[in-house]
């Protein structure tokens, strides 16, 4: 086959409402978690049209990948501010996200109201094993990557100790690994080299928009008067809507606590959302009683079939919430499961477009690799301990759904099994062992109704 003739020439100016066109394209599309996203980005934004070399846009994702959130959405709210400025960033990070949103809020609604229903069981008894097997993939895909050496594994160990048998809050263990990580990395650099980021690379695709010499813009270079103008208002963004829950609601409402919690999950999501789970699990399910374990599962497998950034799962967990509380009175359970699917919402990404939009300049004054990331190496390693505590989580709860002392859910085990060979053997997608899954599990549902 004859090789594609590299362009020579520079692609036209971008404007902002083509840009806008392609950021909500992206948003209907983004499925296959953050890897599969920042393909995407890949493939459209630096292959195909060309809007940033392959150098910026690897740049721009290393810095993503230090900050705690979805890293796919930052990137693209961090190429969106690079080229439209902060209107740019803010329609490339709100529409990656939206479409997920009001996707979820539906799902959510369909699921609780009609989740009795045959039809409806059917589909997520069968879901159900494939999260499972899915949360296990997750662990293999990120400790494969991770753990290179002996102190990495002996992190991650560590961690899944301390949340399996201790059960030590999420929060705890990334602030040890923190400092594992910060220490390590000064008296023994080379065991904390080898995870957290994406190397470089010297492929070009041709001249690109925003190009390898390309001059730093004007709205990106750093200015401390900017920066603290971005953290006034981001403050600001947080502090009234806080504000005003407190206000109207008092401090023990769910909307307040709600909007509390989420903050604190959103700067816990380094190592991606699977990573947070955890933690979400622990306040939604035991502490505030916003969801069951069940549920909870449930929640996963709809954010692992919609576009958007699988933190995304915290929409579905708002809206439950919302819903099975009645918090606007028993005639208007649709509304007040979509108000706290949009709080916690808010309240989750909002750090993400701060740290951005304030980090991005720094960022800028440089294109070289970001440092100090030894410590994101050992809060890595800890995330793979974390996630497999949270596939056993899910595994007692699908083949023993009432407990040890209960029966073996054998049809369950045998869909989970052929959803690890599908994942792991064949490398099938995640959405087609989801629907393959789905149809199994509907299929042996129904016809145990029709046996009945």
């Amino acid at each position: 086959m004859p090789q594609l003739e590299t362009p020579q020439v520079a692609p036209q100016a971008v404007s902002f409402w083509q840009a806008f066109l392609f950021w909500l394209k992206l948003g209907l599309i983004s499925f296959g978690g953050p890897a599969g996203q920042i393909s995407i980005m890949h493939q459209e934004l630096v292959e195909r049209r060309r809007w940033i070399s392959e150098r910026r846009f690897l740049h721009a994702l290393n810095y993503c990948m230090l900050l705690p959130g979805p890293e796919a959405q930052q990137l693209a709210t961090y190429i969106g501010w690079l080229m439209h400025k902060t209107r740019g960033g803010i329609a490339a990070g709100v529409l990656f996200v939206l479409p997920s949103l009001f996707i979820l809020i539906a799902l959510s609604w369909v699921y609780i109201a009609f989740g009795n229903q045959p039809l409806v069981a059917g589909l997520f008894y069968g879901i159900k094993p494939a999260v499972t097997a899915i949360v296990l993939q997750a662990a293999h895909r990120i400790g494969s990557r991770a753990l290179k050496n002996n102190t990495l594994w002996a992190i991650a160990a560590a961690s899944f100790l301390a949340i399996f048998v201790l059960k030590l809050p999420f929060p705890m263990i990334v602030a040890v690994a923190a400092l594992v990580g910060y220490v390590g990395g000064r008296i023994a650099p080379e065991q904390f080299s080898a995870g957290g980021g994406h190397g470089k690379s010297d492929l070009s695709f041709g001249p690109a928009l925003i190009d390898d010499d390309t001059p730093t813009p004007e709205h990106a270079r750093f200015r401390w008067a900017g920066l603290i103008k971005i953290a006034i208002v981001g403050l600001l963004l947080w502090l009234i809507p806080m504000g005003l829950l407190l206000a109207s609601y008092g401090w023990e409402h769910t909307f307040t606590q709600m909007a509390w919690f989420f903050s604190k999950a959103a700067l816990l999501t380094f190592g991606g959302a699977y990573a947070v789970l955890p933690y979400v699990y622990q306040g939604a399910v035991d502490h505030y009683g916003w969801l069951m374990p069940v549920q909870m599962i449930d929640g996963l497998a709809l954010g692992e079939t919609t576009p958007g950034p699988l933190i995304m799962v915290v929409a579905f967990v708002g809206f439950v919430g919302g819903y099975s509380k009645g918090l606007f009175g028993p005639d208007s359970l649709f509304w007040a499961g979509a108000a706290a699917a949009t709080l916690v919402t808010w309240f989750t990404f909002l750090p993400s477009f701060i740290l951005i939009l304030a980090g991005g300049p720094m960022v800028e004054a440089t294109h070289n690799d970001l440092k100090f990331t030894a410590p994101l190496t050992a809060i890595t390693a800890a995330v793979v301990g974390v996630i497999l505590n949270l596939a056993l989580f899910f595994g007692y709860h699908v083949l023993w759904p009432t407990g040890f002392a209960g029966v073996f859910d054998w049809r369950s085990a045998l869909i989970a099994l052929a959803a690890a060979v599908a994942l792991f053997r064949y490398k099938r997608s995640v959405i087609h062992v989801i629907g393959v899954c789905a149809l199994l599990g509907l299929a042996l549902k129904m016809g145990s109704f029709i046996l009945i």
